[in-house]
């Protein structure tokens, strides 16, 4: 009652209330909430303000989805930070919850799609995606996926919304869902904050938000940097895109094709290496790259395919990345047809 006198005298004098904070119990429960909203975890019904306790955040080499805009937030339990770790995603504590709203440009600015939410509980991560009404003013659990008409820059699109289980399978790290995204090195670069631009690392750290940073780290490359080597920038569109399944723990892992950036075997990134079992997703093709010969080579060729059962990655895209494509089309052009494949004479 004192709560709904406040509120009216607030409203009456023209001022608006404060939003509640963000409900940490039903990030942490054990069903999930009907709606987005529920979770107070932006000011507005339309989620264009972060809540108390949102930090927005970017990766250097993100995942390619359908050229959507990705809008990211970590929200960390009060009094609680990440811990550093030199290889793999950041180690955050039970109660951070990172989101991800996915949007395409429309008349009226922006539409969102959908708002995907990864909440890290005390028996592991949990993935539930939301997907946003056509008035954009309220999000709904869709744990079974969606499909929902896109229209941008003369493009239209069946944009797949991901059900529960194919985002565990991308997020599958040997037998624990983990996220994708945010390891220190891809975290590593500057973000323009409404206090100014910063590097995020140091941000995390002198904000308390992460420990443990070491005075050197390295960075992934941007995969759209033109300053960047070619070898560089398609190493980390690989890690970014095909890692996650693709790395010695991943999903794929009994493939032998590891595109992590940290792995230093030329053949298990696919140099010369013959395919395990692509079977027709192959295109009839004999190595995953052929070294100065993109046209022969099995990853350009999924990476090229929208065709269910040949395109790669799975999930996450209808459409091909022509400027991804054309990235790692170039990197295998630049290989020695006939010369040596050790790693250094690929990252020249």
């Amino acid at each position: 009652m004192r709560a709904t006198f406040a509120a009216l005298l607030l409203a009456l004098a023209g001022v608006a209330p404060a939003p509640l904070p963000v409900d940490q119990a039903a990030l942490l429960a054990v069903d999930p909430a009907p709606t987005l909203g529920a979770y107070h975890l932006f000011a507005d019904a339309g989620a264009r303000t972060p809540n108390k306790g949102l930090i927005p955040y970017a990766l250097n080499t993100p995942l390619f989805s359908d050229y959507a805009t990705k809008h990211r937030f970590v929200f960390l339990p009060a009094g609680q930070s990440a811990r550093y770790t030199a290889t793999g995603v950041v180690e955050f504590p039970v109660g951070t919850t990172l989101v991800k709203t996915f949007a395409y440009p429309a008349a009226s600015g922006e539409r969102f799609i959908e708002t995907r939410l990864l909440i890290r509980k005390a028996d592991g991560w949990v993935p539930n995606t939301y997907v946003w009404n056509a008035e954009q003013t309220e999000a709904v659990l869709k744990r079974a996926g969606a499909r929902v008409a896109v229209s941008f820059k003369g493009r239209a699109i069946d944009y797949a919304v991901p059900n529960v289980n194919q985002c565990k399978q991308c997020h599958l790290s040997g037998e624990i869902v983990t996220p994708i995204g945010p390891k220190a090195r891809n975290l590593n670069g500057s973000f323009t904050y409404a206090g100014g631009t910063e590097n995020q690392l140091a941000h995390w750290t002198r904000t308390g938000m992460l420990t443990g940073v070491p005075a050197t780290v390295a960075a992934t490359p941007r995969w759209d940097d033109p300053h960047v080597p070619v070898a560089d920038r398609a190493r980390a569109y690989l890690d970014a895109n095909c890692a996650h399944c693709h790395s010695r723990s991943g999903l794929a892992s009994n493939s032998g094709l590891y595109l992590n950036l940290e792995e230093s075997v030329a053949s298990a990134l696919g140099v010369g290496k013959r395919p395990v079992a692509a079977g027709r997703a192959s295109g009839g093709l004999e190595f995953s790259i052929d070294p100065g010969h993109p046209d022969l080579s099995i990853i350009v060729h999924r990476m090229d395919s929208t065709e269910p059962g040949v395109m790669m990655p799975q999930f996450g895209r209808t459409v091909t990345h022509a400027e991804g494509v054309a990235l790692i089309r170039a990197w295998i052009a630049s290989m020695p047809h006939d010369g040596p494949t050790d790693i250094a004479s690929l990252n020249k």
